[in-house]
Order: structure tokens, then C-alpha cells, then sequence
């Protein structure tokens, strides 16, 4: 939160209420915007079970944005030393813009409202997707152990307790993982977690590159780009079964790991200050040169597939699971930009971790 100087007990009385007010609307607006969007119907639709547990989506997202909601409203009101919170001065920009809309535009913004709504915006996109896929993940990995420690183990064999519930077992698990430093890194922003937000990107480009991979837009990114991949690359030798998605799976360890080692500033298109620990130490873009290593090997069977029926056919398949890796590439290289524009730290680790993605190599 921002710091300022001591209030008067009125002032910094109200400033509290404000705070509080302008952050429980947002938090109600965009969790109401994500629940009746078309895209996310079938999600918000769906009853998720585990155990004697039992809901929809819809009512998932309700109680967890009005907790949400309590919890932020009860730190301002509490705030020893209140500041204009990034949510206050988003709702004033609008208000601004809908009273003089050719006024607002001409002036722009003050550099400290123009972090205040992209933060906001970014937020707002990504903290309820975030929250709605932490608890789809959590059970996911809930009802597949369950059913491996409740299952008949030994009558499954091997291969088919690993194909039924092994392999998903542990993909929600490291999905989980992975998602929830982010929907943290996203929900709560306090200078005890040393994770305020300095700066967000604000180039289209680097919006573009990254949006293209969360839903709504990836969809729109598959269907330009096509989509050779599969949850849960089958191969028929048991030998390549196992060992190519062992090695899905470690890469995707892999990624969850740099989410972690991001800790609490894991978020897109922000700079939080610079991590470099972990898998950070050695590239500066483990998560990516990770996520890729996971698609090449699910994109195998259907790869192949493409090339039985046709080299073209083959080469358009290698085409399309290249041109997804450019993207990663993309987000990489707007990343590094924006974050070198802000200060210099980015530069300071770029020049002691100097690759990318593999060491030595590029």
C-alpha cells in the first residue's frame, strides 16, 4: 500500500472508508463481470465434488470473493497510516473520464493513477480466473488421491492406476502449486510481503503476448495457431509411456518450482522487484523454457499422427507447436523490455544471469 503522512483522525477516519468502499465495488463488479461472462458459463455451471464436499462454480466464486472482500475491507479500515489505495484512485480516473471524457484524455494520466488502473485491470482479469482455477486444481488432485488410496491398487496394475488417477493426481497437484503463489501474488500486495507492484506493463505488445495464453483469448490464439497438443500423451510402448510423461511431468515440477521461487510476486506483467533464486539463478526464464519442454512432449502423439497422414500435414503440426513457443519467446523478450525500463535491476541480473534459457546456449 502507499505510504503517507499522518492524517488528521477525520481524515484519516474517512480515507479508511473510502478505501475500503472503492475496493469492496471492485471486488464485487469483477467478480460478478467473470461469473455471467459467456466464456466462463460452462465453469461457473459445473458441480464440483470431493468428498462430502459439494458446489458450483458460481457459488464457489461468491464466497470467495465476498471473503476476499471482508479481509481487504477489514486492512484498510485497520491501517495505522492510511494511503490513496490503488483502488480508490482507479474509481476517481473513472469518475474523471465520465465527467470529462475529451478532458481526461488529453491530460493522461499522472504516473501514480496510471499504475493505479493497470493494476487494477490486470487484477481484475486475473485474480478470479486464478481463485476459480486454485480450487479446480485442489479437487482434481483431492478426488484422484482419494481414489488412489481407496482403489483396488494392486488388481489396477501399474500402468492403469497411473493412466486412471496417477499422472492426474500429481498434474492437478503441480498445477495447484504453480496457481497458488500467483493467485496470491495477484490478490494481496503489502510492503511486509516486499511484493508491491512498482510498475505494469503498459505496451499493447506485451498485454497482446501474454493475454494470448489465458482464456477467453487462447482460444482465439488456437484457432489461429492450431492446438497439437493433449492433457495425457498415450504411447504405446510401455517403456515411452512411461518415461515421456515422467518427463512431462518433471518439466511441469519444473514450472510450479519457478512459480514458487517467485514467491509472493508472482504475476504477470509486473515489476515487484527481481528474483533470483532457484531456478532464476541459472536462466532468467525457467518457467517458459519449461512450459514448452511440457508441450513438445504432449504434442508427440498428434505430431506423429499429422506425419502418418501426410509430411505436410506433419510439418504444419511442428509449425503450429513452434509458433506457440514463439509466443513464450514473445512474453520473454516484452517482459525483459519492460522491466528494464523501469530501473536498474533487471539489467544488474541480466548481466550476472546472462541466458534466457539455456545456459550457455542462448
Amino acid at each position: 500500500m502507499e505510504q503517507a503522512p499522518p492524517l488528521a483522525q477525520p481524515a484519516a477516519s474517512a480515507l479508511r472508508l473510502k478505501n475500503a468502499a472503492a475496493a469492496a465495488l471492485l471486488v464485487a463488479l469483477t467478480a460478478t463481470l467473470y461469473a455471467v461472462a459467456p466464456w466462463n458459463g460452462k465453469v461457473m455451471g459445473n458441480l464440483y465434488v470431493a468428498g462430502s464436499l459439494a458446489f458450483t462454480g458460481a457459488s464457489f466464486l461468491s464466497v470467495a470473493a465476498l471473503t476476499y472482500a471482508l479481509i481487504v475491507c477489514a486492512f484498510f479500515l485497520t491501517e495505522r497510516r492510511p494511503g490513496v489505495s490503488k483502488s480508490l484512485r482507479c474509481l476517481r480516473v473513472a469518475a474523471r473520464a465520465a465527467r470529462a471524457p475529451t478532458a481526461a484524455w488529453r491530460d493522461g494520466l499522472a504516473p501514480p493513477d496510471r499504475l493505479a488502473v493497470l493494476t487494477t485491470l490486470l487484477k481484475a482479469f486475473f485474480g478470479p480466473m486464478m481463485a476459480v482455477s486454485l480450487m479446480i486444481f485442489l479437487m482434481g488432485a483431492v478426488n484422484h488421491g482419494l481414489a488412489i488410496v481407496r482403489g483396488p491398487i494392486a488388481a489396477a496394475g501399474s500402468r492403469a492406476l497411473f493412466d486412471a488417477h496417477g499422472y492426474w493426481f500429481l498434474l492437478q497437484f503441480i498445477f495447484f502449486v504453480d496457481v497458488f503463489f500467483f493467485t496470491v501474488g495477484y490478490l494481496i500486495e503489502l510492503p511486509r510481503l516486499r511484493n508491491e507492484i512498482r510498475s505494469v506493463d503498459a505496451t499493447l505488445l506485451g498485454w497482446v503476448a501474454a493475454l494470448a495464453c489465458y482464456p477467453p483469448f487462447n482460444e482465439l490464439t488456437a484457432a489461429i495457431l492450431g492446438s497439437p497438443f493433449t492433457e495425457f500423451p498415450r504411447f504405446d510402448d510401455p517403456l515411452a509411456h512411461a518415461a515421456l510423461n515422467g518427463l512431462l511431468l518433471v518439466a511441469l515440477a519444473g514450472y510450479s518450482w519457478a512459480s514458487v521461487a517467485l514467491g509472493w510476486k508472482a504475476s504477470n506483467l509486473t515489476h515487484r522487484g527481481i528474483v533470483a533464486r532457484g531456478p532464476y539463478a541459472v536462466v532468467r526464464h525457467p518457467a517458459y523454457v519449461c512450459k514448452m519442454v511440457s508441450w513438445w512432449v504432449a504434442s508427440v502423439p498428434l505430431v506423429s499422427l499429422a506425419f502418418t497422414r501426410s509430411t505436410a500435414g506433419g510439418l504444419l503440426a511442428m509449425a503450429s507447436v513452434a509458433s506457440w513457443a514463439l509466443i513464450y519467446v514473445l512474453r520473454a523478450v516484452t517482459e525483459e523490455d519492460h522491466l528494464k525500463r523501469v530501473d536498474g535491476e533487471y539489467a544488474a541480473y541480466a548481466a550476472k544471469v546472462r541466458y534466457r534459457f539455456i545456459p550457455g546456449v542462448v
